[in-house]
Protein backbone atom coordinates (compact mmCIF):
# COMPACT_ATOMS: atom_id res chain seq x y z
CA UNK A 1 0.00 0.00 0.00
CA UNK A 2 3.05 2.08 0.69
CA UNK A 3 4.51 2.29 -2.44
CA UNK A 4 1.47 2.53 -4.22
CA UNK A 5 1.00 5.88 -2.38
CA UNK A 6 4.89 6.73 -2.93
CA UNK A 7 4.18 5.93 -7.03
CA UNK A 8 0.69 8.40 -6.85
CA UNK A 9 1.26 12.02 -8.06
CA UNK A 10 1.35 14.67 -4.98
CA UNK A 11 -1.57 16.15 -6.24
CA UNK A 12 -3.38 12.85 -5.85
CA UNK A 13 -1.96 11.88 -2.51
CA UNK A 14 -2.45 15.31 -0.75
CA UNK A 15 -5.84 15.38 -1.84
CA UNK A 16 -7.95 16.01 1.43
CA UNK A 17 -9.84 13.91 3.11
CA UNK A 18 -12.23 16.20 5.92
CA UNK A 19 -14.09 19.49 5.56
CA UNK A 20 -11.44 21.30 7.59
CA UNK A 21 -8.05 20.31 5.62
CA UNK A 22 -10.36 21.76 2.31
CA UNK A 23 -8.73 24.68 0.72
CA UNK A 24 -10.82 27.68 -0.60
CA UNK A 25 -14.45 28.09 -2.01
CA UNK A 26 -15.58 29.45 1.60
CA UNK A 27 -18.57 31.03 -0.48
CA UNK A 28 -19.74 27.28 -0.35
CA UNK A 29 -18.05 25.88 2.61
CA UNK A 30 -17.78 28.14 5.66
CA UNK A 31 -20.13 27.39 8.61
CA UNK A 32 -23.37 27.36 8.08
CA UNK A 33 -23.31 27.22 4.23
CA UNK A 34 -25.77 24.78 2.62
CA UNK A 35 -22.76 23.38 0.92
CA UNK A 36 -20.98 22.47 4.36
CA UNK A 37 -24.42 21.38 6.06
CA UNK A 38 -25.55 19.02 3.09
CA UNK A 39 -22.08 17.46 3.84
CA UNK A 40 -21.64 17.16 7.05
CA UNK A 41 -25.56 15.98 7.47
CA UNK A 42 -24.85 13.23 5.13
CA UNK A 43 -28.05 14.26 2.98
CA UNK A 44 -27.59 13.31 -0.70
CA UNK A 45 -28.75 15.27 -3.48
CA UNK A 46 -27.92 15.20 -7.09
CA UNK A 47 -25.28 18.54 -7.76
CA UNK A 48 -22.71 19.67 -10.02
CA UNK A 49 -19.54 21.69 -9.52
CA UNK A 50 -18.92 23.83 -12.48
CA UNK A 51 -15.48 25.56 -11.83
CA UNK A 52 -12.08 25.81 -13.43
CA UNK A 53 -9.42 22.96 -12.76
CA UNK A 54 -7.90 22.22 -10.08
CA UNK A 55 -10.61 23.82 -7.23
CA UNK A 56 -11.78 20.99 -5.60
CA UNK A 57 -14.69 19.40 -7.54
CA UNK A 58 -13.30 15.45 -7.68
CA UNK A 59 -12.59 15.94 -3.69
CA UNK A 60 -15.43 17.89 -3.24
CA UNK A 61 -17.57 14.82 -4.47
CA UNK A 62 -15.95 11.80 -2.40
CA UNK A 63 -16.09 14.18 0.54
CA UNK A 64 -19.74 14.19 -0.47
CA UNK A 65 -19.90 10.38 -0.69
CA UNK A 66 -17.72 9.30 2.35
CA UNK A 67 -19.83 11.95 4.43
CA UNK A 68 -22.99 10.20 3.83
CA UNK A 69 -21.57 6.87 3.86
CA UNK A 70 -22.67 5.95 0.55
CA UNK A 71 -20.86 3.79 -2.10
CA UNK A 72 -18.86 5.99 -4.49
CA UNK A 73 -18.50 5.67 -8.36
CA UNK A 74 -16.55 7.47 -10.56
CA UNK A 75 -16.96 7.44 -14.30
CA UNK A 76 -14.76 9.85 -17.19
CA UNK A 77 -16.97 11.07 -19.49
CA UNK A 78 -13.87 11.43 -21.75
CA UNK A 79 -13.38 7.59 -21.77
CA UNK A 80 -17.32 6.34 -20.66
CA UNK A 81 -19.96 5.53 -22.52
CA UNK A 82 -23.52 3.83 -22.25
CA UNK A 83 -22.23 0.75 -22.01
CA UNK A 84 -19.99 1.84 -18.34
CA UNK A 85 -23.05 4.00 -16.94
CA UNK A 86 -25.58 0.72 -17.25
CA UNK A 87 -22.65 -1.08 -15.55
CA UNK A 88 -22.29 1.16 -12.49
CA UNK A 89 -26.38 1.21 -12.68
CA UNK A 90 -26.24 -2.66 -12.11
CA UNK A 91 -23.68 -2.23 -9.23
CA UNK A 92 -25.64 0.78 -7.18
CA UNK A 93 -28.86 -2.32 -7.72
CA UNK A 94 -26.32 -4.36 -5.98
CA UNK A 95 -24.67 -2.45 -3.20
CA UNK A 96 -28.41 -1.06 -2.46
CA UNK A 97 -29.30 -4.72 -2.19
CA UNK A 98 -27.07 -6.35 -0.46
CA UNK A 99 -25.73 -3.08 1.73
CA UNK A 100 -28.90 -0.91 2.37
CA UNK A 101 -26.87 1.94 1.17
CA UNK A 102 -26.99 4.36 -1.74
CA UNK A 103 -24.20 4.96 -4.50
CA UNK A 104 -22.68 8.45 -5.78
CA UNK A 105 -22.11 8.18 -9.24
CA UNK A 106 -19.28 10.83 -9.99
CA UNK A 107 -19.06 12.12 -13.34
CA UNK A 108 -16.03 13.95 -14.01
CA UNK A 109 -15.59 16.32 -17.32
CA UNK A 110 -19.63 15.93 -17.77
CA UNK A 111 -19.98 18.32 -20.46
CA UNK A 112 -18.45 15.97 -22.65
CA UNK A 113 -21.45 13.35 -22.52
CA UNK A 114 -24.29 13.62 -25.25
CA UNK A 115 -27.42 13.90 -24.78
CA UNK A 116 -28.29 10.03 -24.78
CA UNK A 117 -25.35 9.19 -22.76
CA UNK A 118 -26.81 11.82 -20.26
CA UNK A 119 -30.45 10.65 -20.68
CA UNK A 120 -28.65 6.55 -19.45
CA UNK A 121 -28.70 7.66 -16.29
CA UNK A 122 -31.61 9.89 -15.94
CA UNK A 123 -33.55 7.38 -14.70
CA UNK A 124 -31.95 6.09 -12.29
CA UNK A 125 -31.25 9.53 -10.26
CA UNK A 126 -34.90 9.87 -10.47
CA UNK A 127 -35.75 6.50 -8.93
CA UNK A 128 -32.82 6.99 -6.26
CA UNK A 129 -30.61 4.21 -7.48
CA UNK A 130 -28.20 6.61 -7.96
CA UNK A 131 -27.01 10.07 -6.38
CA UNK A 132 -25.37 12.10 -9.55
CA UNK A 133 -22.83 14.53 -8.62
CA UNK A 134 -20.95 16.29 -11.97
CA UNK A 135 -17.89 18.57 -12.26
CA UNK A 136 -17.45 20.55 -15.50
CA UNK A 137 -15.49 23.04 -16.31
CA UNK A 138 -17.97 24.19 -19.15
CA UNK A 139 -21.27 26.35 -18.73
CA UNK A 140 -23.44 23.55 -17.42
CA UNK A 141 -26.45 25.57 -18.65
CA UNK A 142 -24.94 25.15 -22.40
CA UNK A 143 -23.17 21.84 -22.06
CA UNK A 144 -25.97 19.97 -19.86
CA UNK A 145 -29.57 18.87 -20.77
CA UNK A 146 -32.67 20.91 -19.27
CA UNK A 147 -33.48 17.58 -17.99
CA UNK A 148 -30.73 16.79 -15.70
CA UNK A 149 -29.84 20.45 -14.72
CA UNK A 150 -33.57 20.44 -13.31
CA UNK A 151 -33.12 17.31 -10.95
CA UNK A 152 -29.24 19.07 -9.75
CA UNK A 153 -27.85 21.69 -7.75
CA UNK A 154 -25.58 23.84 -9.54
CA UNK A 155 -22.61 24.65 -7.24
CA UNK A 156 -20.01 27.23 -8.68
CA UNK A 157 -16.48 26.70 -7.71
CA UNK A 158 -13.87 29.48 -7.91
CA UNK A 159 -10.04 30.04 -8.53
CA UNK A 160 -8.02 30.14 -5.85
CA UNK A 161 -6.24 32.50 -4.80
CA UNK A 162 -2.54 33.17 -4.12
CA UNK A 163 -2.81 32.86 -0.24
CA UNK A 164 -4.48 29.49 -0.29
CA UNK A 165 -2.36 28.20 -3.02
CA UNK A 166 0.27 28.86 -0.25
CA UNK A 167 -1.26 27.11 2.33
CA UNK A 168 -1.73 24.05 -0.21
CA UNK A 169 1.83 24.16 -1.18
CA UNK A 170 3.25 24.05 2.50
CA UNK A 171 0.61 21.63 4.13
CA UNK A 172 2.37 19.11 0.71
CA UNK A 173 5.78 20.26 2.63
CA UNK A 174 4.87 19.29 6.36
CA UNK A 175 2.85 16.28 5.80
CA UNK A 176 5.14 13.65 6.36
CA UNK A 177 2.79 10.67 5.25
CA UNK A 178 1.78 11.67 2.35
CA UNK A 179 3.60 15.21 1.23
CA UNK A 180 7.43 15.52 0.77
CA UNK A 181 9.14 14.32 3.93
CA UNK A 182 7.58 16.62 6.65
CA UNK A 183 9.79 19.64 6.95
CA UNK A 184 12.65 18.03 5.24
CA UNK A 185 13.01 20.46 2.35
CA UNK A 186 13.15 24.04 2.94
CA UNK A 187 10.98 26.81 0.53
CA UNK A 188 11.31 30.30 0.41
CA UNK A 189 8.45 32.91 0.47
CA UNK A 190 9.62 34.13 -2.82
CA UNK A 191 9.88 30.45 -4.26
CA UNK A 192 5.91 29.28 -3.27
CA UNK A 193 5.15 32.88 -4.43
CA UNK A 194 6.25 32.48 -7.94
CA UNK A 195 4.85 28.70 -7.78
CA UNK A 196 1.57 30.05 -6.68
CA UNK A 197 0.98 32.35 -9.07
CA UNK A 198 2.39 30.45 -11.68
CA UNK A 199 -0.55 27.80 -11.05
CA UNK A 200 -2.62 30.32 -11.42
CA UNK A 201 -6.02 29.36 -8.98
CA UNK A 202 -5.21 25.50 -9.80
CA UNK A 203 -4.17 23.45 -6.97
CA UNK A 204 -3.38 20.43 -8.83
CA UNK A 205 -1.10 22.46 -10.95
CA UNK A 206 1.10 24.03 -8.22
CA UNK A 207 1.59 20.52 -6.29
CA UNK A 208 2.63 19.20 -9.51
CA UNK A 209 4.67 22.16 -9.71
CA UNK A 210 6.00 21.47 -6.81
CA UNK A 211 6.74 18.02 -7.17
CA UNK A 212 9.09 18.73 -9.84
CA UNK A 213 10.62 21.26 -8.05
CA UNK A 214 11.22 19.16 -5.26
CA UNK A 215 13.14 16.53 -7.20
CA UNK A 216 15.85 19.21 -8.80
CA UNK A 217 16.53 20.89 -5.33
CA UNK A 218 19.92 19.82 -4.02
CA UNK A 219 20.50 20.28 -0.57
CA UNK A 220 17.15 20.25 1.40
CA UNK A 221 15.89 23.72 -0.19
CA UNK A 222 13.67 24.10 -2.83
CA UNK A 223 15.16 27.21 -4.40
CA UNK A 224 13.72 30.36 -6.59
CA UNK A 225 16.53 29.87 -9.59
CA UNK A 226 15.08 25.82 -9.26
CA UNK A 227 11.32 26.88 -9.45
CA UNK A 228 11.87 29.25 -12.06
CA UNK A 229 13.10 26.30 -13.86
CA UNK A 230 10.26 24.22 -13.66
CA UNK A 231 7.46 27.47 -14.61
CA UNK A 232 7.84 27.59 -18.13
CA UNK A 233 5.21 27.81 -20.69
CA UNK A 234 1.83 30.13 -20.59
CA UNK A 235 0.45 30.85 -16.47
CA UNK A 236 -2.36 32.49 -17.51
CA UNK A 237 -5.99 30.00 -17.71
CA UNK A 238 -6.94 30.74 -21.17
CA UNK A 239 -10.09 28.19 -22.80
CA UNK A 240 -10.70 29.36 -26.57
CA UNK A 241 -13.98 29.13 -27.53
CA UNK A 242 -15.35 28.12 -23.44
CA UNK A 243 -16.64 30.14 -20.63
CA UNK A 244 -13.05 31.80 -19.63
CA UNK A 245 -12.72 33.09 -23.18
CA UNK A 246 -16.36 34.67 -23.63
CA UNK A 247 -16.06 36.41 -20.12
CA UNK A 248 -12.68 38.24 -21.13
CA UNK A 249 -13.93 39.48 -24.32
CA UNK A 250 -16.83 40.49 -22.49
CA UNK A 251 -15.06 42.27 -19.87
CA UNK A 252 -13.13 44.49 -22.70
CA UNK A 253 -16.23 45.23 -24.68
CA UNK A 254 -17.99 46.24 -21.18
CA UNK A 255 -15.07 48.34 -20.45
CA UNK A 256 -14.70 50.17 -23.80
CA UNK A 257 -18.07 50.79 -23.11
CA UNK A 258 -18.13 52.15 -19.99
CA UNK A 259 -15.45 54.76 -21.08
CA UNK A 260 -12.70 53.22 -18.70
CA UNK A 261 -9.47 53.46 -21.38
CA UNK A 262 -7.07 51.52 -18.54
CA UNK A 263 -9.50 48.48 -17.91
CA UNK A 264 -9.73 48.19 -21.77
CA UNK A 265 -5.89 47.89 -22.05
CA UNK A 266 -5.76 45.22 -19.08
CA UNK A 267 -8.63 43.00 -20.83
CA UNK A 268 -6.86 43.48 -24.00
CA UNK A 269 -3.70 42.38 -22.78
CA UNK A 270 -5.12 39.46 -20.96
CA UNK A 271 -6.38 38.37 -24.19
CA UNK A 272 -3.40 38.66 -26.08
CA UNK A 273 -1.01 37.38 -23.44
CA UNK A 274 -3.05 34.07 -23.32
CA UNK A 275 -3.47 33.59 -26.97
CA UNK A 276 -6.60 35.18 -28.19
CA UNK A 277 -6.16 35.73 -32.51
CA UNK A 278 -5.09 39.45 -32.37
CA UNK A 279 -7.32 39.33 -35.59
CA UNK A 280 -10.78 38.28 -33.77
CA UNK A 281 -10.15 40.85 -31.23
CA UNK A 282 -9.48 43.29 -34.12
CA UNK A 283 -13.28 42.29 -35.51
CA UNK A 284 -14.61 42.94 -31.53
CA UNK A 285 -13.12 46.40 -31.88
CA UNK A 286 -15.41 47.04 -35.07
CA UNK A 287 -18.27 46.16 -33.78
CA UNK A 288 -17.69 47.55 -30.64
CA UNK A 289 -17.11 50.87 -33.29
CA UNK A 290 -20.96 50.65 -34.75
CA UNK A 291 -22.25 49.19 -31.56
CA UNK A 292 -21.34 51.27 -28.65
CA UNK A 293 -19.64 54.70 -30.45
CA UNK A 294 -21.75 55.11 -33.72
CA UNK A 295 -22.27 58.35 -34.90
CA UNK A 296 -21.68 60.03 -32.16
CA UNK A 297 -17.61 59.95 -32.92
CA UNK A 298 -17.37 58.43 -36.87
CA UNK A 299 -14.05 58.03 -37.03
CA UNK A 300 -14.01 55.49 -34.27
CA UNK A 301 -15.43 52.71 -37.30
CA UNK A 302 -12.13 54.50 -39.26
CA UNK A 303 -9.69 53.77 -36.58
CA UNK A 304 -10.91 50.24 -35.92
CA UNK A 305 -11.21 48.79 -39.23
CA UNK A 306 -7.24 50.77 -39.97
CA UNK A 307 -6.14 48.40 -36.95
CA UNK A 308 -7.81 45.38 -38.30
CA UNK A 309 -5.66 46.27 -41.41
CA UNK A 310 -2.32 46.99 -40.07
CA UNK A 311 -2.67 43.78 -37.50
CA UNK A 312 -3.21 41.45 -40.88
CA UNK A 313 -0.26 43.42 -42.40
CA UNK A 314 1.61 43.38 -39.77
CA UNK A 315 0.93 40.50 -37.59
CA UNK A 316 1.96 40.17 -33.92
CA UNK A 317 3.46 42.05 -31.77
CA UNK A 318 4.32 45.01 -34.23
CA UNK A 319 0.08 45.23 -34.72
CA UNK A 320 -0.95 44.82 -31.65
CA UNK A 321 -0.20 48.02 -30.66
CA UNK A 322 -2.83 49.58 -33.27
CA UNK A 323 -5.03 47.17 -31.39
CA UNK A 324 -4.13 49.09 -28.11
CA UNK A 325 -4.51 52.45 -29.95
CA UNK A 326 -8.00 51.50 -31.00
CA UNK A 327 -9.28 49.77 -28.13
CA UNK A 328 -8.14 53.03 -25.97
CA UNK A 329 -9.15 55.72 -28.29
CA UNK A 330 -12.97 53.62 -28.40
CA UNK A 331 -12.86 53.82 -24.65
CA UNK A 332 -12.61 57.75 -24.79
CA UNK A 333 -14.67 58.40 -27.90
CA UNK A 334 -18.67 60.19 -27.03
CA UNK A 335 -20.76 56.70 -26.84
CA UNK A 336 -23.68 56.17 -28.69
CA UNK A 337 -26.18 53.12 -29.20
CA UNK A 338 -28.57 54.73 -31.38
CA UNK A 339 -28.06 53.42 -34.75
CA UNK A 340 -27.65 49.51 -32.80
CA UNK A 341 -31.09 50.42 -31.08
CA UNK A 342 -32.89 51.87 -34.49
CA UNK A 343 -31.33 48.57 -36.65
CA UNK A 344 -32.98 46.25 -33.85
CA UNK A 345 -36.09 47.97 -33.78
CA UNK A 346 -36.29 48.55 -38.11
CA UNK A 347 -35.42 44.99 -37.69
CA UNK A 348 -38.31 44.26 -35.63
CA UNK A 349 -40.66 46.14 -37.43
CA UNK A 350 -40.01 44.52 -41.02
CA UNK A 351 -40.30 41.14 -39.41
CA UNK A 352 -43.67 41.63 -37.84
CA UNK A 353 -45.66 43.90 -40.64
CA UNK A 354 -44.77 41.67 -43.34
CA UNK A 355 -44.24 42.42 -47.17
CA UNK A 356 -45.60 45.83 -47.82
CA UNK A 357 -46.15 47.60 -51.27
CA UNK A 358 -43.23 50.10 -52.20
CA UNK A 359 -45.12 53.44 -52.49
CA UNK A 360 -45.87 54.03 -56.32
CA UNK A 361 -43.83 57.33 -56.26
CA UNK A 362 -40.58 55.32 -54.49
CA UNK A 363 -40.82 52.57 -57.38
CA UNK A 364 -38.46 51.79 -60.15
CA UNK A 365 -39.50 52.79 -63.71
CA UNK A 366 -37.10 51.41 -66.07
CA UNK A 367 -39.76 50.78 -68.73
CA UNK A 368 -42.41 52.00 -70.44
CA UNK A 369 -45.47 50.14 -68.76
CA UNK A 370 -44.00 50.49 -65.91
CA UNK A 371 -43.57 54.62 -66.05
CA UNK A 372 -47.58 53.72 -67.64
CA UNK A 373 -48.37 52.29 -64.44
CA UNK A 374 -47.65 55.16 -62.67
CA UNK A 375 -44.13 53.97 -61.19
CA UNK A 376 -42.22 56.65 -60.03
CA UNK A 377 -45.12 59.75 -61.15
CA UNK A 378 -45.16 62.39 -58.40
CA UNK A 379 -41.68 61.24 -57.36
CA UNK A 380 -40.00 64.94 -55.77
CA UNK A 381 -36.81 64.56 -56.39
CA UNK A 382 -34.61 66.09 -53.53
CA UNK A 383 -31.84 68.11 -55.39
CA UNK A 384 -34.46 70.30 -57.18
CA UNK A 385 -36.19 71.21 -53.70
CA UNK A 386 -35.01 74.01 -51.32
CA UNK A 387 -32.47 72.96 -49.16
CA UNK A 388 -32.35 69.92 -50.81
CA UNK A 389 -34.74 68.23 -48.68
CA UNK A 390 -38.41 67.11 -50.13
CA UNK A 391 -40.53 68.82 -47.60
CA UNK A 392 -43.49 66.54 -46.64
CA UNK A 393 -42.46 63.42 -48.95
CA UNK A 394 -43.63 60.37 -47.53
CA UNK A 395 -40.85 57.41 -47.98
CA UNK A 396 -42.32 54.46 -45.53
CA UNK A 397 -45.37 52.14 -47.16
CA UNK A 398 -48.52 53.47 -47.08
CA UNK A 399 -49.94 50.74 -44.88
CA UNK A 400 -47.30 51.70 -41.87
CA UNK A 401 -47.00 54.93 -41.71
CA UNK A 402 -44.47 57.21 -40.22
CA UNK A 403 -42.31 55.55 -38.13
CA UNK A 404 -39.17 57.10 -35.80
CA UNK A 405 -36.15 54.46 -35.59
CA UNK A 406 -33.21 56.59 -34.64
CA UNK A 407 -33.41 58.43 -31.88
CA UNK A 408 -29.71 60.95 -31.61
CA UNK A 409 -28.09 60.97 -28.23
CA UNK A 410 -26.77 64.62 -26.90
CA UNK A 411 -23.00 63.47 -27.35
CA UNK A 412 -20.95 64.01 -29.57
CA UNK A 413 -21.31 64.03 -33.70
CA UNK A 414 -25.12 62.88 -32.99
CA UNK A 415 -25.85 66.02 -31.21
CA UNK A 416 -25.41 67.92 -34.68
CA UNK A 417 -27.30 65.32 -36.36
CA UNK A 418 -30.34 65.41 -33.70
CA UNK A 419 -30.12 69.24 -34.53
CA UNK A 420 -30.33 68.62 -37.95
CA UNK A 421 -33.24 66.32 -38.10
CA UNK A 422 -35.41 68.49 -35.88
CA UNK A 423 -34.97 71.13 -38.51
CA UNK A 424 -36.22 68.54 -41.51
CA UNK A 425 -39.21 67.96 -39.25
CA UNK A 426 -40.11 71.07 -38.87
CA UNK A 427 -39.81 71.47 -42.55
CA UNK A 428 -42.25 68.36 -42.85
CA UNK A 429 -44.58 69.77 -40.37
CA UNK A 430 -44.88 73.17 -42.10
CA UNK A 431 -45.52 71.01 -45.17
CA UNK A 432 -48.86 69.65 -43.53
CA UNK A 433 -46.98 65.80 -42.74
CA UNK A 434 -48.20 64.03 -40.16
Amino acid sequence: MTAILEEAPLADRMRPTTLDAFVGQSHLLAPGKPLRRAIETGRLHSMIFWGPPGTGKTTLARLVSSQSGAHFLTLSAVLAGVKEIREAVAEAKVIRQTEQRGTVLFIDEVHRFNKGQQDAFLPHVENGTLTFIGATTENPSFSLNNALLSRARVYVLKSLDEDDLARVLRAALDDPARGLGGGHLALSEEAARLLARTADGDARRALNLLELAAQLAAGGEIATAVVAEVVTGPTRRFDKGGDIFYDQISALHKSVRGSNPDAALYWLARLIDAGCDPLYIARRLVRMASEDIGNADPRALDLALNAWQAQERLGSPEGELALAQTAVYLACAAKSNAVYTAWKAALAEVRSSGSLDVPVHLRNAPTKLLKELGHGRAYRYAHDEPQAYAAGEVYFPEDLGERRYYEPVDRGLEIRIREKLEHLRNLDRAAGKR
